[in-house]
């Protein structure tokens, strides 16, 4: 009974969060991070509850963020023009991994690649896409 009382207010409280986020004037990824979160939650708690819906809405959120396809090879393009310095990270480069916040230069997306809000840097040779406030590496860009 536990279980279901929490994915009830859990899928009660995405469209109330979502609503809010998409009133922000920021645009741009908010909507498609936002979108994410939501179907990502909703299809995480069907699959496994109220705990999958938590995942699933993490997971949503980051699918959301991401510079599409077609800009990629432009924005690869972009960030070697730019001569962005490689940092040494010991870790893992993966989507989900947190860097530090002291040594690697973050800088600014260009909001013609539609992910504004967020930034990018370049680890262990490959560019990423960060989220600023918790620096969390959202999207490799290969």
């Amino acid at each position: 009974m536990i279980k279901k009382l929490a994915l009830v207010a859990a899928i009660v409280a995405i469209p109330a969060t979502a609503f809010a986020q998409t009133q922000q004037p920021s645009g741009g990824a908010t909507g498609g991070a936002v979108s994410g979160a939501t179907s990502g939650a909703i299809g995480g708690a069907i699959v496994g509850g109220p705990v999958g819906a938590a995942v699933g809405g993490v997971g949503g959120a980051v699918v959301g963020a991401i510079i599409g396809d077609a800009a990629t090879p432009k924005f690869r393009t972009y960030v070697v023009e730019q001569d962005v310095p490689s940092y040494t990270y010991r870790e893992q480069v993966a989507v989900g991994a947190v860097l530090p916040e002291e040594g690697v230069v973050y800088r600014e997306v260009p909001a013609e690649y539609g992910v504004q809000g967020y930034r990018y840097t370049v680890v262990n040779g490959r560019t990423v896409l960060v989220e600023p406030r918790t620096r969390r590496i959202v999207q490799i860009i290969n």
